[in-house]
Parts: structure tokens; sequence; C-alpha cells
């Protein structure tokens, strides 16, 4: 197989299986899968770390507590007082995406022309999965503003800092998820591509060496900008650094 018709057989969204939703066929593709098996490591990781807690920390509960008590502060810093009503989206969606950007470091590759019997590809490389993220976090930031503020509030934000900003400041809606999506999805796309371009050159070793960067780190660091931005957003529209 040349370089060519590999990398376009890697970019395909294959449809893993169908469900049958009200007579229709509804394909479930590998985004949707891989999707799925990102929220089951988080969600039997948790049952494992929560089922044994102790009112006296040891273990590995230090270090969870650790994380949480960095979350929280964090939290404070960038909502004050509201710090612990948004502090679990924030944490959820940085552990979301870091699980779903790294875990093809687990994928099986190709080695001397063999094909492996599956393959596990980032969701983000998919602009759905990307876009729906982004929109949930828009969603999140516009009630939040809402809440704060109160509806004539948040109408009075909107002029801020003149009445003339009015246009620009409802576009702002618009352009942040789709920064954020364009974001994310391209960098995860990108980092992808080389993965794919490289498995086809130099289908020993290297793969292995230059994944722990394109899956793990820089899908860690994919992760972190989302999450800071998207804590940016919140805090913005809930008024907690104005002047």
């Amino acid at each position: 197989m040349d370089i060519g018709t590999h990398l376009m057989k890697s970019l395909e969204f294959r449809t893993v299986f169908t469900v049958s939703v009200l007579g229709f066929d509804v394909p479930v593709t590998e985004t949707v899968v891989v999707t799925w098996l990102s929220m089951a490591v988080l969600i039997v990781f948790s049952l494992i770390v929560t089922r044994s807690l102790r009112e006296k920390p040891r273990g590995f509960q230090v270090l969870l507590e650790a994380g949480m008590g960095f979350l929280d502060s964090l939290s404070g810093e960038q909502f004050g007082k509201r710090g612990r009503t948004f502090s679990p989206y924030i944490g959820t969606v940085f552990l979301f995406l870091l699980v779903a950007n790294i875990i093809p470091v687990f994928s099986p590759i190709a080695v001397f022309g063999h094909e492996p019997p599956f393959t596990i590809k980032p969701p983000a490389r998919d602009i759905n999965f990307s876009a729906a993220l982004a929109i949930l976090s828009i969603l999140v930031v516009l009630f939040s503003g809402l809440g704060a503020r109160g509806f004539k509030g948040w109408c009075a934000n909107l002029l801020h800092p003149v009445p003339m900003m009015l246009p620009f400041n409802l576009l702002e809606y618009i352009i942040r998820p789709l920064s954020l999506c364009l974001r994310l999805y391209g960098n995860i796309l990108g980092g992808f591509i080389i993965m794919m371009l490289i498995e086809a050159v130099f289908p020993v070793v290297l793969p292995v060496a230059l994944s722990l960067y394109f899956d793990f780190l820089d899908g860690l660091i994919q992760a972190l900008v989302f999450t800071f931005l998207t804590t940016l957003f919140i805090a913005e529209a809930v008024g907690v650094h104005d002047a």
C-alpha cells in the first residue's frame, strides 16, 4: 500500500456497527466508540479509586486529594465564591480530553506491511467531536453568565464597554466555540496525520518513540489549552474579574 492510500485509509471514519432507532439505522463510527471507551475508562477509574476512601488519606488517596485541592484552588482564583460550582465541570473536561487524546498510545501499529487487527484513533480528529465539546462549553459559558448576572445584567454586559460593541460581543458566542473547535481539531488531526506518515515510512521503532510526543504530550497540551480557555471564558461570563 502506497503512502497516499495508507493516509486516506487512516483518515476514513469507519462505521463499527449500526443501531436501529425508530426504524432508522444509525451508524456508530470509530469516533463514537472511542468516545465511549474514554468515558468507560474514567468511570471505571473513578469507581476503583473511590471505593476505599479513608478519613485519614494515605497512598493514592493523598495524590487524589492533592489534585482536588489544586483544582478547587484554581477554580477559587478564577471564579471566586463560585469555584466549587464550576470545578467539577472543568476537571471533567480536562480528564475526558486527556484520556481521549492519549488513548491512541495503546493502539497497535502496522509492522512490515501487516495491518493491525484494530486501531484506536483520537476522537478529536473528527470535527464533530470537537464541535460538540466546544458547543457544550460555550453553553456553560452562556448559562453561567445568565445565572451570575441575571438576564438584565447579562444584556447590560453585552453593551460593555460602549453600546456599539453589542454586535461584536454577540459574535463572541460564535467565534469562541469556533476557535475552541478548530484549535483542538486542527492540532489533534495534524499530529495524527504526522504519525500516520511516519508509520508508513518507518514502520518499526520510530513510531513508538514519536507516539509518546504526538499522542501523549501533545494530547496533554491540547487538553490543557482547551480547559484553560474554557475556564477564562466562564470567569469572564460570571464577571469575577470585573473592575
